[in-house]
């Protein structure tokens, strides 16, 4: 007989209260208030708003903010009384705030009281000490135009004498971040200064040396900013959002413990980053057509592969924006939701609660979906829903990990995908990198070195024996080819490359490769066979852009082996 668990029995009975209290709230939220309800356990606090009620207020009044979006402030209230509601608009409009509420839980309030002591062991935590204001964003981004603008002005500012020197710095940063398209920002500590470095077309650019004192204070307001705890030396992830124009620009920050200190990465997500039309993002015109006719159809499994940063949820949203139209539902499940799409469902994973995204496929099911985008392919249960899906009359997009295109077939299956169905579901694998464009400003041309002049040559003779034709790429096999280098100016921040773009392949599930999927081919018969569908590979056409000026030698190389058959 096992022994009764009074610490566990009881642990059981008050998350059973609590999720009654939260079922009980969110039925009367609406129904009978006429607020909505949220759940601040699934949301993200932002520190800053806590700023605009004290927290004495906020016990007495059972009130606490939680979100700060430029002059926007969200409030949740235990209990609407509309006198409370009253008093609160009074309070935030005389701060220039404007108010939105919610209805949550005693467990919600309990949370956001928590970090109420997290902001009094923040140093220097005076009102308005923290703020991160888009407008101050943009007034210093208009100054800045390249990277050695960033490290003048946080060299001037490391110098001077202001108040809010600390935020200043921040400031800098993040406005000079955005400027230049940055997508992540790194500050390492170092035996005696800390490193800024920017990624700037997925490449990481030294950017000025900070003192230790600096990095020191720059840390605990990143971390409050970021909602986390300022006294812990762990691991740690959190998040806040800048206000840019009608856009809301979120910064993921991590932190992770290091031999000098706490080393910080600030992800930028920004919602233009990733507007990027389908035309636009390197899918060379044969291909692009291709695309454009297997996304429209009203079924079937369209899969991008490629390494992680290689550009694939960029594309998965551009095939999501193009076929967009409010005659269809479509839902997407994503781990996490980095961009936010308009007009779209998005839901995101949660593994700590259960939610995978096996789990949400299941409940997108019956939401009457039309068009279906699953983040990744991580498991044989997901790829087997995924599937499933796609033979029932639904349209499903996802990535997948694998080398190339030619691997789609074989990992499916090996994830126990039955390849009979795989004949019916599977519609196109997409394979994609992404290679750093040339300055059009600098780039220069360079003379063909023997061991280049050989791969071209390799590379152009096997598109002619595939029965392609070399003048719809822009390419005269009679004149000599000419290649380009990357120079440096100020326009690309002397890196000589400005933006990024894709270099892809695809295999059509035509009806050759049907024949063989129930064989369990390898990816060389897949190649072999997927040869005569008139696609380039990406040895092919990174070829081709090297021919056309689009980037160069190098780039290519670090991405796709040109001398792979």
């Amino acid at each position: 007989m096992s022994d009764f668990d009074e610490d566990k029995q009881n642990k059981q009975l008050n998350e059973l209260h609590k999720l009654e209290e939260e079922q009980l709230v969110s039925a009367l939220a609406e129904a009978k208030y006429g607020l909505p309800y949220i759940d601040l356990y699934r949301a993200v606090v932002d520190n800053e708003a806590l700023r605009a009620i004290s927290e004495k207020d906020s016990h007495e009044m059972n009130a606490v903010p939680f979100k700060l979006s430029g002059k926007n402030i969200f409030i949740a209230l235990r209990s609407p009384d509309p006198d409370l509601i009253s008093k609160l608009k009074e309070e935030m409009e005389r701060k220039n705030l404007v108010p939105t509420f919610y209805m949550v839980s005693l467990a919600s309030l309990e949370k956001v009281w928590n970090r109420y002591q997290e902001l009094s062991l923040a140093e220097n935590s005076k009102a308005g000490g923290l703020d991160i204001s888009a407008e101050v964003l943009r007034n210093t981004a208009k100054n800045i135009q390249k990277m050695q603008d960033i490290e003048k002005y946080i060299n001037e500012a490391m110098e001077g004498n202001q108040v809010h020197k600390i935020s200043h710095i921040l400031e800098i940063i993040l406005a000079g971040a955005i400027a230049i398209k940055a997508s992540d920002i790194h500050i390492e500590p170092e035996e005696d200064k800390a490193r800024l470095r920017l990624r700037l077309d997925g490449v990481l650019q030294d950017v000025v040396f900070l003192k230790l004192n600096v990095f020191n204070l720059l840390n605990s307001r990143i971390k409050l900013l970021s909602g986390m705890k300022i006294n812990s030396q762990n691991a740690q992830d959190g998040r806040f959002s800048i206000e840019e124009d009608k856009d809301e620009i979120s910064i993921r920050t991590s932190l992770i413990p290091g031999s000098y200190g706490e080393a910080i990465v600030m992800r930028i997500l920004d919602p233009k980053s990733i507007q990027v039309d389908l035309q636009d993002i390197g899918i060379e015109k044969y291909l692009y057509s291709i695309i454009e006719e297997e996304i429209k159809k009203p079924n079937g499994l369209i899969l991008v592969t490629g390494p992680t940063g290689s550009g694939k949820t960029t594309t998965l949203y551009a095939f999501l924006r193009k076929i967009y139209s409010g005659e269809i539902n479509i839902i997407t499940i994503e781990d996490p939701v980095e961009y936010h799409l308009n007009g779209i469902t998005q839901t995101q994973t949660n593994n700590q609660k259960g939610y995978t995204f096996a789990d949400g496929l299941r409940s997108i099911m019956r939401q009457d979906p039309d068009v279906i985008m699953v983040g990744e392919i991580r498991d044989g249960e997901t790829a087997g829903i995924a599937v499933e899906s796609a033979l029932t009359g639904h349209m499903v997009f996802s990535t997948l990990h694998t080398n190339n295109a030619a691997g789609v077939i074989p990992r499916l299956i090996d994830l126990g995908v039955n390849p009979k169905i795989l004949v019916s579901a599977l519609s196109l694998s997409i394979a994609q990198r992404l290679v750093r464009k040339l300055c059009v400003s600098c780039k220069k041309e360079k003379a063909l070195s023997e061991k280049e002049d050989k791969t071209i040559k390799i590379v152009l003779a096997s598109i002619k024996e595939e029965g392609k034709d070399l003048s719809k790429y822009n390419i005269n096999p009679d004149t000599p080819y000419k290649i380009f280098v990357p120079a440096g100016c100020e326009k690309c921040n002397m890196t000589g490359y400005k933006g990024r773009i894709g270099i892809f392949e695809a295999i059509r599930n035509d009806e050759n490769i049907e024949k063989i999927i129930p064989q369990n081919p390898s990816e060389r018969e897949i190649k072999r066979i997927a040869k005569t569908q008139g696609i380039l590979s990406m040895r092919q056409d990174g070829i081709v852009k090297i021919l056309n000026g689009i980037t160069d030698f190098e780039e290519v190389q670090s991405v796709v082996d040109l001398l792979e058959e």
